[in-house]
């Protein structure tokens, strides 16, 4: 009740007079029926805008940590992501994202969109990375068709980091229905879900048109906040040089001088230009 009334009278009318999204594809939504909305990820913002433009009611499977947070804005952030239909899904692996996993399938098992992010969290620089097979596990389990969702300039609505975003038009492509029935029974084959992963992964770089890479986002989140927090190198203490005590490039030393003469006494016995030449 709540997600549509923020969908169609508070949020959803003010987000489109502002940012007038377009759209591409509707029609290959399915007017009944589960579905898998598979996106790219580029900013906060996706999970506003893209259910935004479905006429029906959409379910995403979100990052657990946005269900923890403490204090006030890790309050407001849990309550808002439970209000507009969203899921959390723990990542760490093992029972728990089986159990998370499991979650979406009851969702399409009652006939619902299921929207989800392959790529398993924002792209860091707009490139589009490799999906993990999580989105293949779903398909192929739940024997529901895939449809590909490209989200288009919601990185320069909302960039990382940015909480207040900036207003400037966005768009959302709807790709055909991809159908992996072919699979049916093979939902526990390694090999067969990195192959429906990386054909879901190709639709979407073709849609959004964005350069692909083939390394997780993920590891590449990692790498950068390695670099940020790697300490840089301590430079050396200068060394400061006392010219009275010091001695002249080439000067020549007297053992035994007293340490307050060393600069004159070496001086006086150094070589003296021309008076080393041979006659």
């Amino acid at each position: 009740m709540i997600y549509w009334v923020l969908k169609k009278i508070f949020l959803g009318p003010v987000l489109k007079v502002l940012f007038r999204p377009w759209t591409k594809g509707l029609d290959n939504l399915p007017v009944d029926g589960p579905a898998v909305l598979a996106s790219n990820h580029l900013s906060f913002s996706d999970s506003i805008f893209m259910p935004l433009m479905v006429p029906r009611p959409v379910v995403f499977l979100a990052k657990s940590d946005y269900f923890t947070g403490k204090g006030i804005k890790g309050r407001l952030t849990a309550a808002f992501f439970k209000l507009t239909n969203q899921l959390p899904m723990d990542r760490s692996g093992g029972a728990a994202s089986a159990n998370s996993l499991q979650t979406g399938i009851d969702v399409l098992n009652e006939g619902g969109l299921l929207g989800i992010y392959p790529e398993g969290t924002r792209s860091p620089d707009g490139r589009l990375y490799r999906g993990k097979v999580g989105v293949a596990k779903l398909v192929l389990t739940a024997n529901v068709p895939v449809i590909p969702v490209a989200m288009i300039g919601t990185d320069k609505v909302q960039p990382i980091g940015r909480r207040i975003p900036t207003i400037r038009r966005l768009g959302v492509i709807f790709g055909e229905p991809m159908d992996f029935s072919r699979y049916q029974g093979m939902a526990d084959d390694r090999f067969v879900q990195r192959s429906v992963t990386d054909e879901i992964m190709y639709e979407l770089m073709r849609l959004s048109g964005q350069e692909y890479v083939d390394s997780y986002a993920s590891t590449i989140k990692d790498k950068i906040a390695a670099e940020k927090s790697a300490k840089p190198a301590v430079a050396s203490e200068a060394v400061r040089i006392d010219p009275n005590t010091t001695l002249a490039p080439g000067a020549v030393t007297v053992i035994g001088a007293k340490k307050d003469g060393a600069k004159d006494e070496a001086m006086q016995d150094a070589p003296q230009g021309d008076e080393t030449a041979p006659n």
